[in-house]
């Protein structure tokens, strides 16, 4: 269901960003606590209250025996202007095209950058639940001394066993072959990457294969894999090339197949591997964007959108993925297609979640103002979080998503901040269920670049790294060649070469911005587009 949102910050969920788009950053781990330790993680759960989340007075809880915390209800609810509400997203495009321009001389549109993208492309630690749920940790540090912080809301679901049971796979792969994926690192990393991914799946699972160019055709129904590998092969290694980019004839074909060959209690997917560089048929999405939207709703049918190529239409691609209820990645090296098809597509075929959506309430006796970071194009009504006729997001194992607030707490104020609330839907019944965490004014004392504290560091250097690149303004920015030396000293002690890889995005980044000051601000030093927390202020 579209969003009917449109609010100072943030964008409607589904809208375009604009034309460029991220690439895969390979999921990392970083060790490191969040700053502080004081009261600024718990992890609780609650099923189905009816209301909205609170900001409980201490962060009491009664303790379950899994260690997580029964949500408690509140005496009153919060204003609506203390609530921030989104759908939650795993995309990573939008870091991963633009490391691949700067690495091409080129800065990224800041129209097209997507600072939640960049903060999701690294996988920070987060405990694991014992369920299918998720768990919910908050932590933050304080970003300058002004009274501004930085909060962050981690969820994370429990990761697949590779040997273990699981739903089988149906997975529609609608490949563009139109003239422009002839370019080195287009059609033929398509092949290498369905190549990995036959060798990863399952005798039960089933693929099924759509090319299209100007036109669209079958080349393999739905098959399941079991004695069909070395067919499958062939066909994958037949690709070639020809014509013009009709999407709409490759989706909507796409979309037949996977129907005719729809299984029941198996995970039923398309997944578009495409440059997204639409030049015949329906151009405009509108036409596409229906059809996704009944085969999702109908038969739970998602999308899944690999972009490839130097040039990549990125808003087209991730339009399409957040109607179909899916994700977008990117792949540029025959190692990010590994990560994608190797590491990652084969776990996450088992979904933990439908319909994921967070709200995060913050506390109007210690908060003064805040702003998330990023997330524009995933709003969310405050008052449609516990409707579940509109969507959210969809969650598979082992994935992290983490939202990042700048927050300005009131002079001399101490208690609780924010309570972050997470919901889904069970993707076998369709089951509601929530989960809540808490921070206090005590887990946000340190200072956000003192030591021990990688992850989190982490994590606002990659947001304060794309809040530059869209032209700056969050509290406490560094400035980019001391974003990259803290990421260069965290892959030190990593060892971590996607941490490397964003230093490196970082110094290419000020190399091309021709300037070692920090990003522009406000002539007050505060953050530009941040609201007021007033009565009616329409900023979340």
């Amino acid at each position: 269901m579209e969003r009917r949102i449109e609010r100072v910050t943030v964008r409607r969920r589904g809208r375009f960003s604009a034309t460029v788009a991220g690439l895969l950053a390979a999921g990392l781990a970083v060790g490191g606590c969040g700053a502080g330790n004081d009261a600024s993680t718990v992890d609780r759960s609650a099923r189905e209250t009816g209301r909205t989340a609170p900001a409980a007075p201490d962060g009491a809880g009664s303790a379950n025996p899994d260690g997580a915390r029964e949500d408690v209800r509140p005496s009153a609810a919060p204003a609506p202007d203390y609530l921030s509400t989104f759908a939650l997203d795993v995309d990573t495009a939008s870091y991963g095209y633009a490391r691949r321009t700067l690495t091409e001389g080129r800065l990224p549109d800041p129209a097209t950058v997507r600072p939640e993208e960049f903060v999701n492309s690294f996988r920070p630690d987060y405990p694991r639940p014992s369920d299918n749920g998720f768990s919910v940790t908050l932590d933050g540090a304080r970003a300058d001394r002004d009274g501004w912080s930085l909060v962050r809301v981690g969820l994370a679901t429990r990761a697949a066993d590779r040997k273990g049971e699981r739903p089988p796979a149906a997975l529609t792969f609608v490949v563009d072959v139109s003239g422009s994926m002839d370019e080195p690192g287009r059609l033929d990393l398509v092949r290498e990457s369905l190549g990995l991914l036959t060798d990863e799946l399952r005798d039960d699972d089933s693929i099924a294969l759509v090319t299209f160019s100007d036109t669209a055709e079958t080349r393999l129904p739905m098959t399941r894999v079991g004695e069909a590998r070395g067919r499958i092969r062939e066909v994958v290694n037949s690709l070639v090339t020809s014509s013009s980019t009709n999407v709409e004839a490759g989706v909507r074909t796409g979309y037949d197949v996977a129907v005719d060959g729809h299984r029941k209690g198996a995970t039923n997917r398309v997944v578009l591997l495409s440059d997204a560089l639409a030049n015949t048929g329906a151009t405009e999405a509108e036409t596409i964007l229906e059809r996704i939207d009944a085969e999702r709703a109908k038969y739970g049918i998602t999308l899944f959108g690999v972009g490839v190529g130097s040039e990549f239409g990125d808003a087209f691609m991730e339009r399409l993925a957040d109607r179909g209820d899916g994700q977008t990645t990117y792949v540029s090296t025959s190692a990010q297609a590994r990560k994608v098809f190797v590491d990652q597509l084969p776990a996450h075929v088992e979904l933990r979640a439908r319909d994921a959506k967070a709200q995060v309430s913050f506390d109007r006796r210690t908060v003064e103002k805040f702003r998330l970071i990023g997330y524009e194009n995933r709003a969310v009504a405050d008052e449609d979080f516990r409707n579940d006729k509109v969507d959210g997001g969809e969650v598979g194992a082992g994935h992290t998503v983490t939202a990042l607030y700048a927050v300005r707490t009131r002079p001399g104020a101490n208690g609780p901040v924010a309570t972050a609330t997470v919901r889904w839907l069970d993707p076998a019944t369709r089951a509601p269920h929530e989960r809540s965490g808490t921070v206090g004014t005590a887990g946000l004392t340190a200072d956000i670049w003192g030591g021990g504290h990688d992850s989190l560091q982490l994590t606002a250097i990659s947001a304060y790294f794309a809040d530059t690149l869209r032209g700056g303004g969050l509290p406490g920015a560094p400035g980019l060649p001391a974003l990259a030396e803290r990421a260069e000293s965290i892959a030190g002690r990593s060892g971590s070469a996607v941490v490397r890889e964003l230093a490196e995005a970082v110094r290419q980044a000020d190399r091309l911005l021709g300037r070692s000051e920090g990003p522009g601000r406000s002539p007050d030093g505060e953050p530009t587009r941040e609201g007021e927390l007033t009565s009616g202020d329409p900023y979340s």
